[in-house]
């Protein structure tokens, strides 16, 4: 049964094969993820991101001088190359016992490429007053947890086509 309010998912086309496009998501995340305050911690000192290539492996981002903190997002929780794989997800503004979010990732070769479904969920189990929600109701911030990772899919295909 899904809660309203608790789920997001995107699609994108993506004109590189599906084994490439896996391997861009997971190993050059760092290339294609967006930059800046809205995508990032760390402000002027906003670091590399990354993702250990297995179940268990950490998703985290380094920030800081010198990359001298480090926020874990989550854990790898599915690896399937090329075809699927799925990371828990805590924002920087997550409490120690805050419930964590689950994002899962689908490649599916299509065509001349691969179509590429996120979804990210467990939103309904966070408090409403909850920060990741900057105040906003659900149906709106559900809409711009949509946009965000539209925003972020769109920036995977840009920086995978760039060369193809």
């Amino acid at each position: 049964m899904t809660i309203a309010g608790d789920k997001v998912r995107v699609q994108t086309f993506v004109r590189v094969p599906v084994h490439e496009c896996f391997d861009i998501f997971t190993l050059e995340l760092d290339s294609w993820w967006r930059r800046g305050r809205a995508y990032r911690v760390g402000g002027r000192h906003e670091g590399a991101l990354h993702l250990e290539p297995r179940v268990g492996g950490r998703v985290f981002q380094e920030y800081g001088e010198k990359g001298s903190s480090v926020h874990e997002i989550g854990n790898v929780t599915a690896w399937n190359p090329p075809e699927h794989f799925s990371f828990t997800w805590r924002g920087i503004n997550f409490e120690p016992k805050d419930p964590s979010t689950t994002v899962e990732v689908w490649f599916e070769a299509s065509g001349e490429g691969t179509r590429v479904t996120l979804e990210h969920r467990g939103f309904a189990s966070l408090r409403d007053d909850h920060p990741v929600r900057h105040g906003q109701p659900v149906v709106e911030f559900i809409a711009e947890i949509g946009r965000w990772w539209g925003s972020l899919v769109t920036s995977l295909r840009l920086h995978a086509e760039k060369d193809s």
